[in-house]
């Protein structure tokens, strides 16, 4: 294994952005592993930075679209545009055709706009009229969404969240970081920030991704996964307390997940097979957004993330 690919990354990551690990490692465990990220935090914790700074060190195209209530569908897929000298429609790809999409503060855009991505992030292509057209290879999209405003947003469908690889919380700097951040600006107010060092290729990265996935998961952990999935939907069969907290659990589309970002995981950390540690170190942001509370549980005081530290302690590994 060649974990050291993505030191490069990694390194220009942490030129840009100050802390944040948890952030850093999850954007990379979804490029490993062909997923898109939805990142949600409050106001001025680097979410835009970081996911410019990814872009950076990665060979292909980036675009940024800032999602407002009145963008339309098409300003996202792209259009038929007619040509008067061909006497025919042409169409004229959207941002949505870059290789790195920033949908920033994607709950500000109503529903049929964010349904705009559905396709796109479910099957790497996109219809438009009768014709379909299929998105590069490389395709990765990277939303923000801020949790405290309500006036003027658009909450996320569940079938949009469930198109989400990973869901991830950025929290506050701790003191020391945020003194960090006060001499990264103060330098960077007396030059600009220096491009990456070596950008990696998307023929290196497809190889990284190669390896990642054959990693070797032991069928006992796929067990394990399965079991933990199917807890989410019935937790009463593990602890009768956890029956009224949730409406609604996990899909399959978190099953692949959690395989594909344990392999990720385990990968980066420069291991030659997926532990019971890796799956329940991605399984937070993998179950997140997949997990709906019941009234009960939300008056109660209990988030979606209590309910997976549950689930982690009572489902036994193999």
């Amino acid at each position: 294994m060649e974990s050291s690919l993505l030191d490069g990354v990694r390194k220009h990551l942490a030129s840009r952005v100050v802390g944040q690990h948890d952030l850093v490692d999850s954007m990379l465990i979804c490029l490993v592993s062909e997923g898109h990220v939805l990142v949600e935090g409050m106001p001025g914790l680097a979410k835009t930075t970081a996911v410019k700074a990814l872009a950076e060190a990665i060979e292909g195209d980036y675009h940024r679209v800032q999602f407002t209530p009145d963008l339309l569908p098409s300003d996202l897929i792209g259009t038929d545009i007619y040509r008067h000298e061909k006497g025919q429609f042409d169409f004229r790809p959207g941002p949505l055709f870059h290789n790195i999409l920033l949908a920033d503060e994607v709950n500000r855009a109503p529903a049929k706009v964010q349904s705009a991505l559905l396709e796109a992030m479910g099957e790497c292509q996109v219809t438009v009229g009768l014709k379909t057209y299929t998105m590069p290879k490389l395709f990765m999209v990277l939303a923000t969404q801020n949790p405290i405003e309500q006036e003027g947003t658009y909450n996320l469908p569940e079938a949009q969240l469930d198109r989400f690889l990973m869901h991830v919380r950025v929290d506050y700097p701790s003191r020391e970081d945020e003194l960090a951040i006060l001499d990264l600006d103060s330098n960077q107010q007396l030059a600009a920030p220096a491009p990456p060092a070596e950008v990696l290729s998307q023929e290196r990265l497809f190889k990284v991704r190669e390896d990642a996935a054959k990693l070797y998961l032991d069928p006992k952990l796929n067990n394990y996964i399965v079991d933990l999935v199917q807890a989410s939907r019935k937790p009463e069969a593990y602890d009768e307390g956890l029956k009224r907290w949730c409406r609604f659990g996990a899909s399959p589309r978190a099953t692949i997940a959690l395989a594909r970002c344990a392999r990720a995981r385990a990968w980066l950390d420069g291991e030659e097979f997926v532990a019971p540690n890796h799956i329940q170190a991605v399984a937070p942001d993998v179950l997140r957004h997949r997990i709906l509370l019941t009234f009960e549980g939300e008056a109660e005081g209990v988030t979606s993330d209590e309910y997976i530290r549950r689930l982690l302690e009572v489902v036994a590994i193999p």
